[in-house]
C-alpha cells in the first residue's frame, strides 16, 4: 500500500539525525546546554558558558548578500556561528569569509570603537573531510607570513572533519551527529534532546510541522521546475520548427525568448549545423 503524506513525513522524521539541518535547527534552537556542549568538545574549553542562543539567525544586506546562520551563540564575551554543512559546495573557504565579516558587522555597533569587536568564531562541521588533509579539525588564522606569527585580529574559522569518528571527545561527538536512534548516542544531553523530538508527542508535532512545511514547499517547486521544463520544451519545439524553414537565428531568439547560445545548441542537436 501506498504511503499517504502524512506516513511519509513520520517516517521521515526517525531517520533524521543531528547533521540534518531540521533536526539540528529545532534540537539546538534556543537550548544552550547543547550548544554548550558541542562548542566546549570543539574548542577543547570545559570553562566555556553559553549565554544565549538562536537558530536561523538573518543578517539582511540591502546593498548586498544576507546572511542565515544555522546556529548563531554567544559565550565568554565571543560569538560563534555553527553551521551544518552536508554538501561540500556550501563549506567553501570564501562562504567562511563572508559569514565571518557579517558577525563583525553585526557585533559594532555605531558609536563603538574596533577595540570593541568581539572575538568571533565561524564553525563549519562537514559531512565530508571538506579539506582532504585526513584531520578530526582545522584551525585557521590569519598569520603574517614573514615573522610566521598569528595576525591576532580576533577572528577564528573551524572546520569539523564529520568523518572523523573515533574514540576521542571529538570522535564520539561527531558519532552521535550521525546517529539514527536516540539510544545509542553518547552524550545524555543530546541523547536526551533527539529522545524528545523523536518519541514523545509534543516534539514529534514540532517536527512534524516542520517536516510538512518543508515536504509542500519541496513539492511546490517541484511544480514549478516542471512547469518551466514545460516551457521551455514547448519553446524548443517552436523554434525547431523554424530553424527548419530557415528562419534567422536572431528572429527565433526575439520570437521564442530563448538566448543565441540556446538556439544554436538546438540547431546543433538537430544536426542543421556543425
Amino acid at each position: 500500500m501506498r504511503q499517504t503524506d502524512e506516513e511519509f513525513i513520520l517516517e521521515k522524521i526517525k531517520q533524521l539525525r543531528l547533521i540534518d539541518d531540521s533536526m539540528f535547527n529545532v534540537a539546538l534552537n534556543n537550548n544552550i546546554e547543547c550548544v554548550e556542549l558541542i562548542l566546549q568538545i570543539i574548542l577543547n574549553d570545559d570553562e566555556l558558558k553559553v549565554e544565549k542562543v538562536t537558530t536561523q539567525y538573518t543578517i539582511p544586506n540591502v546593498l548586498s548578500h544576507g546572511v542565515r546562520f544555522d546556529v548563531m551563540a554567544t559565550a565568554n564575551g565571543k560569538v560563534y556561528d555553527i553551521e551544518i554543512q552536508r554538501d561540500d559546495n556550501g563549506a567553501v573557504p570564501r562562504r567562511a569569509r563572508y559569514n565571518s565579516s557579517m558577525l563583525d558587522v553585526n557585533s559594532l555597533r555605531a558609536g563603538k570603537q574596533y577595540s570593541e569587536l568581539p572575538e568571533t568564531y565561524v564553525i563549519f562541521i562537514t559531512e565530508n573531510d571538506f579539506l582532504k588533509r585526513n584531520k578530526p579539525i582545522y584551525h585557521i588564522r590569519r598569520k603574517i607570513e614573514e615573522i610566521d606569527e598569528n595576525f591576532n585580529d580576533g577572528t577564528h574559522i573551524i572546520y569539523v572533519n564529520g568523518a572523523s569518528r573515533d574514540d576521542t571527545a571529538l570522535g564520539r561527538l561527531m558519532q552521535d551527529f550521525f546517529c539514527i536512534s536516540p539510544d545509542k548516542i553518547n552524550y545524555k544531553i543530546l541523547a536526551d534532546r533527539m529522545s524528545y523530538l523523536k518519541e514523545s508527542k509534543e516534539g514529534v508535532s514540532i517536527m512534524t510541522s516542520i517536516e510538512r512545511e518543508i515536504y509542500e514547499k519541496g513539492i511546490e517547486r517541484g511544480i514549478e521546475r516542471g512547469m518551466e521544463r514545460g516551457r521551455l520544451d514547448s519553446l524548443n519545439d517552436i523554434a525547431v520548427k523554424m530553424l527548419k524553414d530557415n528562419v534567422p537565428f536572431e528572429t527565433i531568439s526575439r520570437y521564442s525568448e530563448l538566448s543565441m547560445e540556446q538556439v544554436t545548441k538546438i540547431a546543433k542537436e538537430q544536426g542543421l549545423i556543425q
